[in-house]
């Protein structure tokens, strides 16, 4: 057997183990914490560990990144850079006209510096 397959043959199994104990100690822990706060709380039902495993699988799915931790970022970063560069090559006149769209766009009000009666 070569080296890569030994290792393959320890790390299978130890991936499964791995993803079996996330699994437990995460449906425990969300099953502990909501059957200790939400039924006095609110006024809810306990829930099984099973249906605290679907709690968790659930909010995997509507909260958790996917997996695209690393291109999300990369995009973000390269958005940041492609603004600062826009930024650097516009004269001050648009880079004030920039700064009032964006405050209309937020919601803020005239800048401290402004006189809003003009």
């Amino acid at each position: 057997m070569t080296r890569g397959k030994r290792k393959l043959f320890w790390i299978i199994p130890a991936a499964i183990a791995g993803i079996a104990l996330f699994i437990f100690v995460g449906g425990e822990i969300v099953m502990r914490l909501w059957n200790w706060l939400l039924p006095s709380l609110f006024g809810w039902r306990q829930v099984t560990f099973w249906q605290a495993v679907g709690i968790l699988a659930l909010c995997r799915i509507l909260f958790g990144s996917h997996g695209f931790r690393g291109t999300r970022s990369n995009m973000r970063r390269r958005m940041q850079e492609r603004m600062a560069e826009r930024w650097e090559h516009m004269t001050p006149e648009e880079r004030e006209r920039m700064r009032q769209n964006w405050r209309g766009r937020c919601g803020f009000g005239p800048s401290a510096g402004e006189n809003p009666g003009q």
